[in-house]
């Protein structure tokens, strides 16, 4: 309806308006509606005759180019009339008058007629679906529409016929004329101007001569009128001129009404069906769906080495140079960080912009709806996004590659995708990464390659054309310009600043930079103030327009002008490359699939097609058996080991520290002092310390063992790198409980300081081992004294082994040090000086020259043999001593004490062994299973970790196929609801 009426008053104004007439009745422009301004300047006088024609690819986009264009009236010839004419004058005359009585009431009736019908059709379109909401109709409307037949009232109506019959009847020819002069000069309603201006536009010369010359005798007669006889012709421009704008006047409070009341249906039905009145599942907007196949393309290939040639628009500019800004004014809301100068975008920016009840903000990733009507949540926006974008910059790095995703909703908003990449610079600061120009560019190419993405490419109007950078870049993308849309920002500053705003002219018409374009607009976003509201930039605009001589000179077109009409543009071509691209790219992914599924079903038959997330709860779940697998350990085992363990570990310090230092006393009272204040001092020290780092590590090694040895049916070897990881990253989070140091370090004191073997077995084990004790020992010092001397002479003579000239001299001393110890076989653990010398003495006479500390060095180890020697047979001996151990060794020489030293040893081992094996199974294997959970949910949440540690080419296979699957599956969905929309 609107777009009829449109055409009809501006065709009507238009016949009664000459051409060469100069309007001199004004009317403040920021009154008018945007289409009636656009209608003021394309008829005003003051448009230049002599502006070029719109370029088809401006015209494409502008929001009111789909008005019908007039044809063009027939320029009558300049000569004269023929004689036929004149002398047939009177005729024609006659007949003319009589032909324009029929015309008149003809097209009135035809072109009411045929505009109610149009105005139905459009408006019944324009609607919603209502067929969900019947229940709004109140039950009364349905009574009357069943108690009226209305086919049989429009039966009743007169035929055209009938109306045709009227036609003769003189009587009516001055009802006719009163009501075509009351169109112009009563106040009547837009419905009578509208039904006026059909029968008008019915009138209107053609092609046919007899209707010209019947608009011609009608013209005269008109002429002819009383009223404007009266007139003069000055008189009768003005009037004209004045009923033209109030008819301008009138029409847009109507399109303002209708345009409000419609938005308000919409904004009312949305809410309805956002709250689920029907109680039926909502669906997802079209615009959402093609979100989310995108967000899925991202997440595939961070890259965009793959083949996704999906529209987006693609927001490149230089840095400051609003596109920011630019982005804001379409969604209607401050959403970006700003600063002044400063690099706000670090990392591209996909904003989904879509029509919704409330205009509300949400990511991509959180469940928050941030109200952008709201000063608030604004800011709380902006934070968030200033947030991610410095998450997402590595170290040591200025921009990011990774992509922030976030939906906007709004009444009024156009639907479309939305990517604002960081501003293009030209030199790298203070502060900036080195390589952030190239990076930044990188970026941009990469976004831009994409065959099918609409380049928004944004261009400063304050600074000079000449030091533009983004313009080379999108020249190079897109040469052709077959998908690039230029926008010209602070046209505001331009006109004031620069000396020849013609200039702006040749940059909206495309002839000042190389590059090419669809369509060229201008915009003005604010007065630069980052406290501007979205309302006041948009009246700042208006007004900026509304008195630029740019628009008033015809240098820029109405069209051209507004973030409005860029937002309307750009969502038609994002929309007309989407319906054109879409279904290709389906294809693509389809083909990608089935080459996928072919490579794994040739490659891995037998196994599931498991991604890599899959594949980690399979692995976690495995681990966790593992874990629990340690409780069924039984006791004996663990005391078994940690016996052992624990023993080998404080070995050393027993026998070297202790037993050693006090056998050397020759009196049992004097070792007894000795050992008791040793192990007292050890006990203190390091003895509970080294049985909870004993206990850890056997708790780690069973651990390890488990995990190792656990092979069952379904044990893939894809796990192994996850399961090294979780069972590393558990024992370094693990710590003891410390309190179990001082419960432990009392229970090896209470069993250190008992000395009362009760029964023979317990002395034959604890001589037993002391045997094996001091065996091991022995074992170990011959080695070391067989190292030092070197190969003896069975060694020479069968395996070809020589002595270097160390060992042979180690051997000479050996040798010496051998006899010394023959001759005193009570001989203490250490060499008097004047024993060395005499070793010197005895080796320098044999041709060996020796160091006094290597003889004391090997005086050590031979020395060491020889006492464990002896021990060995007095151990042997105190076998049968344990009936003079419980007479405590009275008229007895044997002398046993250092079999008491082991047997208090080994009971130590043992109480230890248990207390240790207690607080294993009860506290500390569940408190690594906790830890081994923590581990496991650390590493599910960690995506990079995953990747790490379940790698091959299996798991990308899988993880493409999911992805390729996934993508089909929402483009054939979107495809669908795209078919439906149509």
């Amino acid at each position: 309806m609107l777009r009829v009426g449109r055409k009809h008053v501006c065709i009507a104004c238009k016949n009664l308006v000459s051409s060469n007439m100069g309007v001199r009745f004004r009317v403040p422009l920021q009154k008018l509606h945007h289409l009636s301004r656009a209608i003021h300047h394309r008829y005003s006088g003051n448009t230049n005759s002599q502006r070029p024609p719109h370029c088809a690819a401006s015209r494409y986009f502008t929001s009111i180019s789909r008005l019908p264009v007039r044809p063009p009236k027939s320029s009558s010839g300049s000569g004269g009339r023929s004689y036929q004419q004149q002398r047939n004058f009177w005729v024609i005359r006659l007949a003319s008058r009589l032909l324009k009585l029929r015309y008149i009431l003809l097209g009135s009736a035809v072109g009411g007629g045929y505009t109610a019908k149009k105005t139905y059709d459009e408006w019944k379109d324009m609607l919603p679906d209502f067929s969900q909401y019947n229940w709004v109709i109140p039950d009364f409307v349905r009574d009357l529409s069943e108690q009226i037949d209305f086919d049989k009232l429009a039966k009743a109506l007169p035929e055209m016929e009938e109306i045709a019959k009227l036609l003769p009847d003189l009587d009516k020819i001055g009802e006719n004329f009163t009501f075509l002069r009351s169109l112009l000069s009563s106040g009547v309603s837009l419905g009578s101007e509208v039904k006026g201006a059909s029968g008008l536009h019915l009138l209107e010369p053609t092609g046919d001569p007899s209707l010209k010359a019947t608009d011609s005798s009608a013209a005269s007669q008109e002429g002819s009128d009383k009223q404007y006889k009266k007139s003069s012709d000055k008189e009768k421009i003005d009037q004209l001129q004045e009923e033209l704008l109030r008819t301008q006047l009138r029409y847009q409070r109507m399109l303002e009404r209708l345009e409000k009341e419609n938005k308000e249906l919409r904004k009312v039905v949305l809410q309805k069906d956002d709250k689920g009145i029907h109680q039926r599942k909502a669906k997802k907007s079209l615009i959402d769906l093609y979100s989310e196949v995108l967000d899925i393309l991202s997440d595939y290939d961070a890259n965009y080495n793959t083949q996704d040639h999906l529209p987006r628009v693609v927001v490149v500019g230089d840095q400051s140079a609003g596109k920011t800004s630019v982005l804001e004014m379409i969604a209607q809301a401050r959403i970006f960080p700003r600063g002044s100068g400063e690099m706000m975008t670090r990392s591209p920016v996909k904003v989904t912009l879509s029509e919704g009840p409330h205009h509300v903000a949400i990511f991509k990733d959180s469940g928050r709806e941030f109200d952008l009507t709201k000063e608030e949540d604004l800011a709380a926006l902006r934070h968030e996004i200033e947030l991610r974008m410095r998450k997402s910059v590595k170290e040591g790095q200025t921009v990011s590659s990774e992509t922030i995703s976030l939906s906007v909703k709004g009444p009024g908003i156009q639907r479309m995708v939305l990517v604002d990449l960081p501003g293009v610079i030209s030199t790298v600061t203070t502060g900036m990464a080195t390589d952030t120009k190239e990076t930044i560019f990188s970026i941009s190419k990469a976004y831009m390659q994409n065959p099918n993405a609409i380049i928004l490419c944004i261009q400063d109007g304050s600074v000079d054309a000449e030091r533009s950078i983004v313009t080379d870049l999108v020249s190079q993308m897109d040469p052709q310009g077959k998908r690039t849309i230029f926008v010209l920002t602070k046209v505001d500053l331009a006109e004031k600043n620069l000396a020849s705003p013609s200039r702006i002219q040749q940059i909206v018409e495309g002839k000042l930079f190389p590059m090419k374009a669809l369509g060229y607009f201008a915009v003005v976003t604010g007065k630069g103030s980052s406290g501007e509201s979205i309302e006041s930039i948009k009246d700042y605009e208006e007004d900026f327009f509304q008195n630029s001589r740019l628009l008033r000179d015809g240098m820029l077109k109405a069209h051209q002008v507004t973030t409005k009409n860029l937002s309307l543009a750009v969502s038609d071509c994002f929309w007309k490359m989407v319906r054109e691209s879409v279904e290709q790219q389906a294809d693509v992914f389809k083909a990608s699939r089935f080459n996928l599924e072919t490579e794994w079903k040739n490659n891995y038959p037998r196994l599931r097609e498991l991604d890599r997330n899959e594949l980690f709860e399979k692995a976690k779940n495995e681990i966790l058996d593992e874990v629990i697998s340690l409780s069924q350990v039984t006791p004996q085992h663990w005391e078994s080991i940690l016996q052992k363990k624990l023993w080998e570990r404080v070995s050393t310090h027993v026998i070297e520290n202790i037993y050693l230092p006090a056998a050397q006393t020759m009196d049992s009272g004097t070792f007894n002092t000795t050992v008791d204040i040793k192990l007292k001092q050890w006990t203190d020290k390091q003895l509970p310390h080294k049985a909870l780092e004993v206990a850890w590590e056997t708790l780690q090694e069973e651990f390890a063992r488990f995990m190792a040895e656990y092979r069952g049916k379904d044990q893939d070897d894809i796990f192994d790198k996850l399961k090294e990881a979780v069972k590393d990253e558990s024992i370094k989070r693990h710590k003891w409980n410390e309190r179990a140091k001082d419960s432990l370090r009392v229970i090896q004191h209470n069993a250190l300081e008992d000395r009362s073997i009760t029964d023979k077995p317990q002395w034959d084990a604890a001589i037993q081992f002391m045997e094996e004790t001091l065996q091991t020992r022995l074992k170990d010092t011959e080695s070391v004294i067989g190292d030092m001397v070197g190969p003896d002479w069975k060694q020479r003579w069968w395996h070809w082994k020589n002595r270097t000239p160390e060992q042979h001299i180690r051997n000479e001393t050996k040798n010496e040090l051998d006899r010394l110890l023959k001759l005193h076989d009570d001989h203490t653990a250490y060499l008097a000086n004047d024993e060395v010398t005499t070793v010197r003495k005895n080796l320098e006479g044999r041709g060996v020259e020796v160091d006094p500390v290597l003889i004391k060095d090997t005086w050590h180890q031979l020395y060491r043999r020889h006492f464990l020697q002896n021990a060995l047979s007095h151990c042997n001996l105190c076998k049968r001593g344990f009936y003079y151990y419980q007479r405590h060794f009275v008229d007895s020489e044997l002398e046993c004490n250092d079999v008491v030293l082991f047997w208090r040893i080994q009971r130590m081992l043992v109480i230890t062994a248990n207390t240790l094996r207690q607080q294993l199974t009860n506290t500390e294997v569940r408190r690594l299973e906790k830890n081994v959970k923590e581990v496991l949910d650390d590493f599910g949440e960690d995506m990079e970790k995953k990747t790490q540690l379940i790698t091959g080419r299996r798991v990308q296979l899988a993880e493409d196929l999911k992805k390729v699957r996934e993508i089909q599956e929402k483009l054939e969905a979107f495809i669908e609801a795209l078919h439906k929309e149509k």
